[in-house]
């Protein structure tokens, strides 16, 4: 290899080196934007069609789509489109919307795993935050990871930590959550 060529497949391996370093985003050890929301959640029952905001699309052999398989839901899925609100009264106008599926994992114990957005339609926020993972929700607090977003959270990183904030029976739940963002754009 003459040195003409070697001297220019260095100046294009410094060139590449030297541009990914540049493209790359440093993550902060500090959240970068935070917000605290509350999702409202009611499961369909049989007898609330007009007010439910969640259904059971699918149930195991021994379940059906209006009650949750006994002892521990295994098998059900779940999707919502569940009011997001800034504070835990249902009633308060909504921000956005939690919209995915939830679906109930645990053969031998409550648990659950989400797959959902929150979309955002007010004038604080626009865009959506997605989310994706486990959700053990008989702990206190659970942290489900942020996966990404689109509008005012682009790309966005983060933690959703998740705490239940009331529930009644299996038709209601509400889910305070707190939002850390670590990769913003």
């Amino acid at each position: 290899m003459g040195s003409t060529k070697l001297i220019s497949l260095l100046f294009c391996l410094l060139l590449v080196i030297s541009t990914s370093a540049a493209t790359q985003k440093k993550i902060s050890r500090e959240p970068c934007k935070t917000l605290v929301v509350y999702f409202h959640d009611i499961l369909y029952n049989g007898q609330n069609a007009e007010n439910a905001t969640s259904a059971i699309v699918a149930a195991p052999a021994w379940g059906n789509k209006t009650i949750l398989a006994e002892p521990t839901h295994f098998g059900d899925i779940i999707v919502f489109d569940d009011p997001i609100t800034l504070d835990n009264n249902l009633h308060s106008t909504p921000v956005g919307r939690a919209q995915g599926l939830y679906l109930y994992d645990g053969k031998h114990t409550f648990n659950t795993w989400f797959g959902f957005s929150f979309t955002f339609n007010s004038t604080g926020h626009k865009g959506s935050i997605t989310l994706a993972g486990a959700d053990p929700f008989l702990e206190k607090t659970r942290d489900i990871p942020v996966i990404g977003g689109t509008g005012d959270f682009f790309m966005a990183r983060g933690i959703a930590t998740f705490m239940t904030d009331a529930f009644e029976g299996e038709v209601y739940f509400r889910v305070r959550v707190n939002i850390s963002l670590y990769e913003c754009w």
